[in-house]
């Protein structure tokens, strides 16, 4: 069953992310991910949610997404994100 990795981002340093985002690319294709949202725009339909940036991933599988999340060519990149952005992530299956 599909899996999603969606991220709510705000990039305090925007030259170091996209540094991240050179690096993070390629490591998602190795592990079957694909891009569904990356970027764009935001429009709040309820409540007072107002993210920056939103990003969604989506993998094969609930284990894929966590494999490539912790997987050794993901570790500096990961670091990168987590220097030059604010993230909250979350992993859902999907439908």
């Amino acid at each position: 069953m599909s899996a999603y990795v969606i991220v709510e981002i705000e990039i305090v340093d925007p030259v170091g992310y996209e540094e991240y985002k050179k690096l993070a690319g390629a490591t998602v294709e190795k592990y079957g991910g694909k891009y569904i949202v990356r970027g764009g725009v935001v429009e709040t339909l309820e409540s007072d949610w107002n993210p920056k940036r939103i990003v969604i991933l989506e993998f094969e599988s609930m284990q894929r997404a966590k494999e490539w999340l912790n997987c050794e060519e993901y570790r500096e990149p990961r670091k990168m994100r987590q220097c030059t952005a604010k993230t909250k992530m979350i992993l859902v299956e999907g439908v």
